[in-house]
């Protein structure tokens, strides 16, 4: 266990200078490129360009982006960053996860010299980057729900003006605020290059995949096989999102204290172990010195994870 930690140990203080020296070196070649494409460019637009090239380039080590091309898990974390419009690449996440987790872990295991405990500790550790673009995906989709409807109004009124859909989603791409404007613009963008509306809007479900969105889309792609007046439709449309909306934080109000019921129900018996620990050291070190401890151990972390899980079930509903 030794010397995995310390292999690991000394491939992060290899690979995470040599990982940051490419992606700075790649940052100025682009943004060179950029600055001699957008020579003509006003500068108020130069922050709206959108990247419509593909890459499948998960890391910029070659060896890591081999093995990682042959990984399910790669496109998944990929675009997750993606979504959580976070510029790292899948590579980077992964390296990040094992530098959180080897440090303490390796720490715990030369404190304690039991590889439960620094398991116990190293994979809670590791997994906080990938929960932190969790909640940066969560918070961009939740401003998207926020600026939809105003898009959606946004976009009646160029089409009650006399302009047609792809103009109206050309307007929402530069009037309206991040992430809906990148969002409409990179819609909008591929349509320029010759995808059609049904692609393109599917495209944009994909990168956002809100319950919102697909009503917008949904009704786009009715109207334009059966006909009809695509304001009215789009306008009862954002009233329906509103209406969403509303209900949801309602419905969040009146489950606030169970989702905190859970979230201490969670972290409790850990917080617990810790101060029992601090109290009595050997009353406490019995549970990871005896086979029967150690069971109990793993018997207590696999049932509050259930009952979190059970908890979220009940207080998250489906709107």
């Amino acid at each position: 266990m030794v010397f995995v930690l310390v292999f690991v140990g000394v491939f992060i203080v290899i690979a995470v200078p040599l990982i940051a020296l490419g992606s700075a070196q790649s940052s100025k070649r682009v943004l060179a490129s950029l600055d001699s494409a957008l020579a003509t460019e006003a500068p108020s637009m130069r922050e709206q360009i959108v990247n419509l090239r593909k890459d499948s380039s998960f890391s910029s080590i070659p060896w890591l982006n081999r093995r990682m091309l042959k990984v399910q898990l790669a496109p998944y974390l990929q675009r997750l960053l993606s979504q959580a419009n976070v510029k790292w690449s899948a590579g980077r996440l992964i390296v990040v996860c094992l530098v959180c987790f080897a440090v303490p872990a390796y720490g715990v295991y030369m404190q304690f010299g039991t590889g439960l405990i620094a398991l116990a500790v190293g994979i809670p550790v590791g997994l906080l980057p990938f929960f932190w673009v969790l909640f940066m995906r969560s918070r961009r989709f939740e401003k998207f729900e926020e600026g939809l409807p105003e898009a959606i109004d946004l976009m009646v009124s160029a089409l009650r003006a006399g302009h047609s859909l792809v103009a109206a989603m050309g307007l929402v791409s530069r009037e309206s605020p991040a992430p809906v404007g990148p969002e409409f613009k990179a819609c909008f963008e591929e349509q320029n290059y010759g995808l059609e509306m049904k692609t393109a809007l599917e495209n944009m479900q994909i990168r956002i995949p809100l319950q919102d969105l697909k009503i917008v889309a949904t009704a786009i792609m009715i109207q334009k096989e059966s006909g009809g007046n695509l304001a009215e439709v789009l306008d009862k449309t954002s009233h329906v999102i509103r209406e969403r909306f509303r209900l949801k934080r309602q419905v969040r109000t009146h489950t606030a204290q169970g989702r905190m019921t859970g979230w201490v129900l969670t972290f409790l018996p850990f917080a617990l172990a810790v101060l029992l620990y601090i109290v009595n050291p050997d009353l406490m070190s019995v549970l990871w010195h005896k086979p029967m401890g150690i069971k109990l151990i793993w018997a207590a972390i696999g049932l509050t994870i259930v009952g979190g899980l059970v908890i979220r079930q009940i207080v998250n509903l489906d709107i």
